[in-house]
């Protein structure tokens, strides 16, 4: 009977460790734990820019054109003035007339501060594609001149005209070391004719950026007559040429829809196509050519129109948004004008634009707008600033005064911001 359950005390011999698998076995493991970390870091670096784009993105930094503060005399300095009580002995001396080597000293230091300047000019080129009467494709070129007035770090933002690159197939810009690059419209203004271009920072060199420069917009608020001033760009017609002359008039001004620049005129003789920029003798901007505001029509001396008035407009499309538009063409009641002839304070309506939005709100010639979303309106500068902080489509509330059969009677009106084309 025992014998029949001997297979019950059989002992179970423990089967040898294969070294060789186990090891083989640990060093596939290994190799696939590395090779998934490996596909795993890569897929999150590849993903991680994109994602953190998508979920989180980055605003574009903005550009702002600050102007600058007119410089004040120091306390110390102010105090002595009030002490002095005695009139200072004054004495005359004989003026020397300046020699011909000191006046080309003179004009090499002008000439100098116009070659620096040409580091933030360049040249722009409206490539277009037209085609002749036997339909054969063929290429034109047009060049203007522009001015680097941003470095965003992504992008550079060239300012120039839009009558440069109108019609354009594509645009090109030319550093002043004369590498050419590939640039694109970013917005312009259809009042003022100026456009903002942009250029991607990683399509310039190195070695270009390190030979150009950023224009400072200066202030224009203290420009007199008889000051020396130099033009950059293209004056003459010809890129980074350079003028130098003086201020001739500092009091013109030109009233375009939703806003007055004034004007200033010069003593240069430029080509009636002139485009760039005048700069002071410290190289900052203080105006923007624009000949077709040229009160001198029949004459080619240059002009341009004063850049602190302007720096709204530029900083709206440095920005990448469009310049809000109304359409009226505006001037201060002054309070000689309002005592006169019995006129409320605020800002006249000298002409409405057709299918204008202000035509389409129901404006007429000879109203006076007195406030814009319940601020007060004074001065044609408190409209221009108030109209520049709104944006397109945006409903804008205008209280205004319209003249009645004995006297003004007050109204509100709403419109619809619009853009100029």
């Amino acid at each position: 009977m025992a014998d029949d359950f001997q297979f019950m005390k059989e002992t179970r011999k423990e089967k040898p460790i294969n070294r060789k698998r186990l090891f083989r076995h640990m060093v596939e493991t290994v190799v696939l734990a590395v090779l998934f970390g490996a596909v795993a870091s890569l897929t999150f670096v590849v993903l991680k820019p994109r994602l953190e784009q998508y979920f989180s993105p980055e605003e574009q930094q903005q550009v702002s054109f600050v102007e600058p503060e007119a410089e004040e005399k120091p306390v110390q300095e102010k105090e002595n003035e009030e002490e002095k009580s005695e009139p200072e002995t004054v004495i005359i001396e004989k003026a020397t007339p300046l020699d011909l080597s000191q006046y080309q000293t003179l004009q090499n230091k002008l000439y100098a501060v116009g070659r620096e300047a040409d580091k933030f000019i360049v040249s722009v080129t409206n490539v277009k594609n037209d085609t002749d009467m036997f339909n054969t494709t063929y290429e034109t070129k047009g060049i203007g001149s522009g001015v680097i007035i941003a470095d965003t770090g992504d992008q550079l933002l060239i300012l120039t005209e839009k009558k440069t690159i109108a019609g354009a197939s594509s645009i090109r810009v030319t550093f002043v070391d004369g590498v050419t690059v590939k640039a694109e419209l970013q917005q312009y203004d259809g009042n003022t004719g100026i456009a903002v271009l942009r250029v991607k920072a990683e399509d310039v060199s190195k070695d270009t950026k390190r030979q150009i420069a950023v224009a400072t917009l200066g202030s224009s608020v203290g420009v007199s007559q008889g000051q020396t001033v130099l033009a950059v760009g293209s004056p003459i017609g010809t890129i980074h040429s350079i003028l130098t002359g003086n201020i001739t008039s500092n009091r013109n001004t030109v009233s375009t829809m939703d806003c007055n620049y004034t004007i200033f005129t010069t003593d240069m003789v430029g080509s009636a196509d002139a485009s760039g920029a005048l700069i002071n003798t410290k190289g900052e901007i203080i105006g923007f050519v624009l000949q077709d505001y040229n009160m001198q029509k029949e004459q080619t001396t240059l002009a341009a129109v004063s850049i602190s008035e302007l720096k709204g407009v530029i900083e709206l499309l440095s920005n990448d948004k469009p310049v809000p538009y109304l359409g009226l063409r505006i001037s201060t009641v002054t309070d000689d004008i309002a005592e006169n002839y019995q006129m409320p304070k605020g800002v006249y309506v000298r002409d409405v634009a057709l299918d204008s939005p202000a035509m389409e709100a129901g404006f007429q010639s000879g109203d006076v707008i007195t406030a814009i979303n319940g601020e007060p309106v004074l001065v044609a500068e408190d409209y221009e600033k108030m109209l520049r902080e709104l944006t397109v489509e945006e409903m804008v509330h205008i209280t205004y005064e319209r003249q009645g059969a004995e006297e003004y009677i007050p109204l509100e009106i709403e419109a619809k911001v619009g853009v100029l084309e």
